[in-house]
């Protein structure tokens, strides 16, 4: 379906989010490795977040819904049932990943399966560390589908992470908590830290190098978990605010935690009016209030080390680029290329259909010049974050611009266009 949008005026308004993605994902695995009733508060809607859940259904763990609340009858450690089919992880590569690390430690077979795309991205860095646990995993390219038999002897391992990946790490941390050895990994570039924040997991600081271990002792428990709003869905509307002009937007308990804003610290870098207020946390995440007024923006050195903590607002953050003083480059940034679609290639094609100058590197892109198409048809590329991205830049263009293929935003945000509504004047 094509979205068609006329040119925005102002972004004036109040927003909350469903439950962040990332920890929505791990609240489920945790809620049902657990033995109990768990009760997951302003869980994510996403369609990714639902494969997570449709996945341990077919393991034998019993959902319920109490109005907005998620109930879950977790099965406990080694109590999960054999599945009688796939398991289809559908779009999600956090599904797919963790799921993997939990699965090598079962006494039973599965496959694991996805759609088109998921089925195109990496797998070998979750193969690798879990083979080295002893984890039996066969694979034809590195991809899915991936067939997982149960290990004769998993063992702990020190595991250094070739590629900044908070889905790698959790997947050998997950392996980890059914041994009673202590498991090990070792990142140079700090990622995302849902999983040691929410099981409580040790970690440490040497030379630089963070270390988080993980073992039978931190196996999870039934709990209440509130998730905080979703920091990556909101992304979309503080760029959109900052760049339009006499703005202001309210965003409403939304997820600070460290590792995930550092595009807000980009963006305050190139002078963005953003305050946080209301600061307080749940399950170890601090969340808290922002309030977001349009802005002079200007262009920045993007630091190679943060690349990792803003790698999903990324496309977003480009757009805020087009419209700040000087050209946006960014490099360093090579993992898009393995998303839901090659995002840096995405990236590129649409921002050629304005007219602007491209140039795209095998890491990253500069983006230079100024708009000269005064009416553009976007590709999505079916990928949730280019359809979102590209629709702020088709509000800013205006003159009937449109996105093609937007059903894919229901991927981490269903409401994003009802919400893109609520707030224009």
């Amino acid at each position: 379906m094509k979205k068609v949008f006329k040119k925005i005026k102002t972004v004036k308004g109040e927003l909350s989010f469903a439950g962040d993605k990332s920890i929505s994902h791990r609240a489920v695995f945790f809620a049902s490795m657990a033995e109990g009733k768990s009760v997951i508060r302003n869980i994510s809607s996403s369609e990714d977040v639902k494969s997570t859940q449709k996945v341990f259904s077919e393991l034998g763990v019993e959902f319920f819904h109490d109005n907005s609340d998620l109930i879950i009858q977790g099965k406990g450690r080694n109590k999960f049932k054999a599945p009688v089919k796939n398991l289809d992880c559908g779009n999600s590569g956090t599904t797919a990943r963790l799921i993997s690390g939990l699965l090598v430690a079962q006494k039973f077979s599965s496959v694991l399966i996805g759609d088109n795309s998921l089925s195109k991205r990496p797998m070998k860095r979750v193969i690798e560390p879990l083979s080295l646990m002893g984890g039996k995993i066969e694979s034809v390219n590195s991809v899915l589908p991936l067939q997982i038999f149960p290990s004769e002897s998993l063992r702990a391992i020190e595991y250094s992470l070739p590629v900044a990946s908070a889905q790698v790490k959790s997947a050998v941390l997950i392996a980890g908590l059914h041994l009673n050895d202590e498991t090990k990994v070792i990142e140079k570039f700090i990622t995302r830290d849902h999983t040691e924040r929410m099981l409580g997991l040790p970690v440490n600081t040497i030379e630089n190098f963070k270390i988080v271990s993980s073992s039978e002792k931190y196996f999870p428990t039934a709990k209440e978990y509130f998730i905080p709003g979703d920091i990556s869905s909101a992304a979309f509307f503080i760029v959109l605010t900052l760049i339009t002009e006499n703005s202001e937007l309210i965003i409403k308990d939304v997820s600070l935690n460290p590792t995930r804003t550092g595009f807000i610290e980009v963006l305050k870098k190139m002078n963005a009016d953003i305050k946080i207020e209301n600061v307080r946390e749940s399950s170890n995440e601090p969340f808290g209030d922002l309030i977001v007024r349009s802005s002079h923006l200007t262009n920045i050195r993007i630091d190679p080390s943060i690349i990792p903590n803003i790698i999903d607002e990324i496309p977003v953050l480009s757009i805020a680029g087009i419209f700040a003083e000087g050209n946006f480059e960014i490099r360093n940034c090579e993992e898009l290329r393995y998303k839901e679609s090659d995002r840096i290639n995405a990236i590129c094609e649409n921002f050629r259909l304005t007219g602007l100058d491209v140039e795209e590197f095998p890491d990253g892109f500069r983006i230079s010049g100024e708009i000269k198409k005064a009416k553009v048809n976007f590709n999505s590329f079916n990928d949730h974050r280019i359809a979102m991205a590209f629709s702020v830049l088709a509000m800013m263009v205006g003159n009937e611009s449109s996105v093609d293929e937007i059903e894919c935003v229901g991927i981490s945000n269903p409401t994003f266009y009802e919400q893109i509504d609520s707030l224009i004047k």
